[in-house]
């Protein structure tokens, strides 16, 4: 699919590529191509006031609607704005869970007054948050939480007094709020008695243990709830409607915010074709091939992507499910191509990792992407998902 952009269109990725080139530069220029996947550890202050800047000049949530402190761009200019932030070198967005994902929740599933709380600090840039979503025993398979929350008091003492554990929880010890299912009616099962709750992360009773990576960084989590309180009206959606209110917001996990961090694909592409051309790799035909392919791959979850973003079922239709079964496996190989092209050298990282000095961005992109088919849903959930949501095909036995 390639159709030729508007005139209007066309200015508007010229101001946007013109933006990034006078705005990312003095004290923001070493936040280039950083705070990635993989790298969301780095520059992490710096890029908090990256992101204040960019809500100064009114370039964040760009497709919220405008009475919710958006631009209200349509779909193919909201787009647009991503590749061209992609392109420009723009940094890993320290507001990503709030814009992309609790934001929209917010929009389509919480009160006035919620709405009128929450969303200012994510348009600003001066307020955080993260998702309490996965548990030890609960990773892709959500609705067996364990996390509990129980209402005690009444009236303005009214509070739900949670206790629990979240894994992989991203950017933890950075985020103001937490995003946190759990189960509010005690003696329920799977997608019921669920709650979608919203809890400050310096209360009384959390603890927060990074968990170091394969990449030698510890940008996820383990967080504990101990008697930890939150008000009473801080539930989004309504009591034990939280399934779905969660799947509302893996909806939007799949949404234009995250086609953003897929254009960088094509920047990493790039980035291991000059190092094959520069180490002679690219002489290799097998190479090529591996290069061709991946280049075709990454145009095509491009054009899907829009595709989908742009129909009448942009949320979780058929083809949204296959996007990131399509898109992991994509990145995966990405990374394995990276290190074969780089040869011996691309095993010696041992005294780097050990010492925590930085890998460098092909390495970090291979050991990065083994968690591209686990995170997010894992592979074998997608096929399901797809299997039984998509095609209609008999559930898995259990």
């Amino acid at each position: 699919m390639h159709q030729a952009e508007s005139t209007e269109s066309a200015a508007f990725r010229t101001e946007i590529r013109q933006w990034m080139s006078e705005h990312l530069a003095g004290e923001f220029a070493h936040l280039k191509h950083r705070g990635g996947p993989g790298d969301e550890h780095m520059f992490v202050e710096d890029r908090m006031r990256w992101e204040r800047h960019l809500a100064e000049h009114g370039w964040t949530a760009v497709g919220w609607p405008v009475e919710y402190g958006g631009r209200g761009l349509p779909m193919d200019q909201e787009v647009i704005f991503h590749e061209e932030y992609a392109r420009g070198g723009g940094p890993g967005r320290a507001g990503l869970i709030g814009e992309g994902l609790l934001g929209p929740t917010l929009i389509h599933f919480a009160s006035d007054e919620q709405k009128a709380r929450f969303l200012p600090g994510i348009v600003n840039g001066t307020e955080y948050w993260c998702q309490g979503y996965s548990e030890p025993d609960a990773g892709s398979d959500l609705a067996n939480v364990k996390t509990t929350a129980r209402l005690e008091g009444e009236g303005d003492n009214a509070r739900w007094v949670i206790n629990g554990q979240k894994v992989w929880t991203s950017l933890a010890q950075w985020s103001d709020w937490c995003f946190v299912i759990a189960r509010t009616e005690p003696g329920s099962e799977r997608h019921a008695g669920l709650s979608y709750l919203l809890v400050r992360m310096d209360s009384p009773g959390i603890e927060i243990r990074p968990i170091r990576q394969i990449t030698g960084t510890a940008e996820f989590n383990e967080v504990f709830f101990n008697d930890v309180e939150t008000a009473a009206d801080n539930v989004v959606g309504g009591v034990g409607n939280g399934w779905k209110v969660a799947m509302g917001t893996l909806a939007f996990e799949r949404g234009v915010l995250t086609l953003g961090q897929q254009m960088a694909f094509q920047r990493e592409w790039n980035e291991i074709r000059s190092a094959a051309e520069s180490n002679g790799a690219l002489h290799n035909p097998v190479t090529r091939d591996r290069l061709i392919q991946l280049y075709v791959r990454v145009q095509i979850m491009r054009t899907n992507a829009i595709r989908t973003l742009s129909g009448s079922s942009a949320t979780l239709g058929r083809e949204a499910m296959i996007g990131k079964l399509f898109w992991a496996n994509l990145h995966q190989e990405m990374g394995e191509l990276a290190v074969d092209v780089l040869g011996a050298e691309g095993m010696v990282i041992a005294d780097r990792y050990d010492s925590h000095e930085p890998l460098d961005s092909l390495h970090r992109l291979f050991m990065f992407t083994r968690s591209d088919t686990i995170y997010g849903g894992s592979d074998q959930i997608q096929r399901n998902v797809i299997g039984e949501r998509a095609l209609g095909l008999p559930r898995e036995p259990r």
